[in-house]
């Protein structure tokens, strides 16, 4: 990487990874293995990622390589431990706790050409370090890409926030690409994120900005409950007040996306070229009040939310 090529206006570049190796470098990254994970606030494995997800991660060269200075994670329909399918998941917090990476506020951002395909999910989003305020989503969540794999020219952008499940909310936005693109082409997927406020970009269109949200720790046993008052939740910004990491994945089947049909293509290759994380220059102020919106206590809420994207202008920003 040359520093020219990852300068931009108004922000200084504190992490990066171009993938100019021959393999993927363990001081950034860890790997997710399986298919599932235990949860230890009750005690419980959860089967599927708790999505009813289909693949089994690995480590493995077959789900995950870097050459060509491009990092390759690939579904596989492969069967392994009682699974269909094999792939792999990328994340900068070690499977023993450690964090190898995480960001409070800044610009992240990845490029990358992204598999398309029923029953693919894709994704490269952002968990707590902490599960700060609860079981997801009470601590958040913020995804810069993901898409339903039959949809190639839709991207989606998406804050989950609310209560622990099953109460968690979700606002997600629906970025059309313009003029016949598919996310299998190359395209620049980014947040930018600071007190009070997320916005998302895709190739430097800021495709939409969420100013309202709330976190409510409020539990009815080991099972989250919607707010009823002010009193219930967190102080503002909460849950997006916190360090998150960073992940990267393709999942096969599950809720979201449904089961993969005769005509998905496999291996699905989710490509990514760089991911490049910034700190604004000056800094970060104090939050602004919540946006507008409705709260999970007035007449009209919905725990799921999901809109078309209104371009709002196209960030100034560029690369120098």
């Amino acid at each position: 990487m040359t520093m020219n090529a990852a300068q931009r206006t108004g922000w200084i570049l504190v992490w990066n990874d171009e993938f100019d190796g021959v393999s993927v470098d363990r001081s950034k990254w860890d790997f997710d293995l399986g298919n599932g994970f235990y949860d230890y606030r009750v005690h419980q494995w959860v089967p599927g990622w708790g999505n009813e997800e289909l693949q089994y991660y690995t480590g493995d060269p077959e789900n995950v390589q870097v050459r060509d200075s491009c990092l390759h994670i690939r579904a596989v329909k492969a069967p392994l431990h009682g699974c269909g399918y094999t792939s792999a998941r990328l994340k900068t917090k070690a499977r023993d706790g450690r964090t190898l990476f995480s960001k409070l506020y800044g610009r992240i951002e990845a490029r990358a050409r992204v598999p398309s395909g029923k029953g693919l999910w894709p994704a490269i989003w952002m968990l707590p370090v902490d599960d700060r305020y609860g079981g997801w989503a009470a601590s958040g969540e913020i995804d810069l890409m993901e898409i339903v794999g039959e949809q190639p020219h839709e991207v989606l952008n998406s804050l989950h926030f609310g209560s622990s499940y099953p109460c968690r909310s979700l606002i997600t936005t629906t970025h059309r690409l313009p003029g016949g693109s598919t996310v299998a082409d190359w395209h620049t997927y980014a947040v930018e994120w600071e007190p009070g406020e997320v916005r998302f970009y895709v190739d430097e269109v800021q495709t939409c900005t969420y100013r309202h949200w709330w976190s409510c720790s409020r539990l009815d046993g080991t099972r989250g409950v919607e707010a009823t008052s002010d009193a219930d939740l967190n102080p503002w910004p909460a849950p997006f007040d916190q360090p998150f990491y960073l992940l990267m994945n393709v999942a096969v089947g599950g809720n979201f996306p449904g089961h993969p049909n005769e005509h998905t293509q496999f291996p699905a290759e989710l490509i990514v070229d760089w991911v490049r994380v910034y700190d604004k220059v000056g800094g970060y102020g104090e939050p602004g009040l919540r946006g507008a919106g409705v709260m999970p206590w007035e007449p009209g809420h919905q725990s799921e939310r999901r809109v078309q994207a209104e371009y709002e202008h196209v960030a100034t920003s560029e690369r120098t």
